[in-house]
């Protein structure tokens, strides 16, 4: 199957899907034998988009454990098969970290051979992965809005990568990934955002005190809300593909992206995105160990402002 790019949107907003707006994603499965190729590639487009790197039976028992656990616990409809993904009436579902946590399935796809082996090839060296593990369960509605991910966990090491993976074919209208081409050179114009940490306050403000002490972020970390005016300013197209079980994207932590909305009435769109570097530098402390502590209030960092 293949989307329809008609109605897109994106935090609610329609995008333009004219071929100077929007477009796909590079593929690299072409240049998998070559480490020095992927690594080119990784400079040019700040990602690197794997149709089919995994076998699919492998994505299908990590899709099956993971809705197994989200109908126990009540986030699914129990007219459906739970590997269906059918999200229960009244339910709002987003991330779902526990759901990987013990999950030797989902486990064997993040911190397995194939994905190890890869990053060690492309980053030169033994590959250290971060312990937590962003599942997400995404039920209708809004994406995730713009951002980058070096505010979130930029206290270690900026050379960093995400990789996203989905856990069921993803149409457009399920709301799968998508990232600003070329944003990974606007650093100049993001300069000040790019320096920030989510997690970081300032003391000498009550304000800050009491949302910290509350458990919530004085700042989100998003750069955008508005998908349509961030590109019109910064240039280049809203990139995505036709996900399908055994894909990946690894990409930079200065690559702009979110996801498009989920306009399906009763469908989750399942992912996870982990993180993974060389082992021989500094590492964020907040996503590592068997209880990373994550954004919790042991994670914030006063300063004065």
């Amino acid at each position: 199957m293949i989307s329809d790019i008609r109605n897109i949107t994106a935090q609610g907003r329609s995008l333009d899907t004219s071929e100077s707006a929007f477009g796909f994603l590079r593929e690299s499965t072409s240049i998998m034998g070559s480490a020095e190729k992927l690594r080119e590639r990784l400079e040019e487009d700040a990602y690197l988009y794997l149709p089919e790197f995994f076998e699919r039976e492998l994505i299908v028992d990590a899709r099956r454990s993971i809705t197994s656990k989200l109908h126990t616990a009540g986030l699914l409809h129990p007219d459906y098969p739970s590997f269906e993904g059918v999200i229960a009436p009244g339910v709002s579902s987003r991330i779902q970290p526990e759901v990987a946590r013990d999950n030797p399935e989902v486990h064997r796809v993040v911190f397995g051979p194939e994905l190890l082996s890869f990053f060690e090839m492309l980053l030169g060296g033994e590959v250290l992965h971060f312990d937590y593990i962003w599942m997400r369960a995404i039920g209708p509605g809004k994406g995730a809005p713009p951002h980058c991910d070096i505010v979130y966990m930029g206290r270690g090491t900026h050379e960093l990568l995400t990789c996203w993976i989905p856990y069921g074919d993803i149409l457009t209208e399920l709301g799968g990934l998508i990232v600003l081409e070329g944003s990974h050179l606007q650093g100049k114009h993001l300069r000040d955002y790019l320096e920030r940490d989510v997690d970081a306050y300032c003391e000498n403000r009550p304000r800050h005190l009491e949302m910290v002490r509350e458990g919530k972020w004085v700042w989100p970390g998003h750069l955008s809300t508005n998908p349509v005016t961030l590109r019109k300013k910064l240039g280049g197209r809203w990139l995505t593909a036709d996900w399908k079980m055994g894909d990946l994207i690894t990409f930079k932590m200065n690559l702009i992206h979110g996801s498009l909305d989920n306009r399906t009435h009763d469908r989750l769109r399942l992912s996870s995105d982990t993180r993974y570097q060389l082992t021989s530098l500094p590492v964020d402390e907040r996503w590592i160990g068997p209880e990373p502590i994550g954004h919790s209030l042991a994670g914030k960092r006063g300063r004065i402002c």
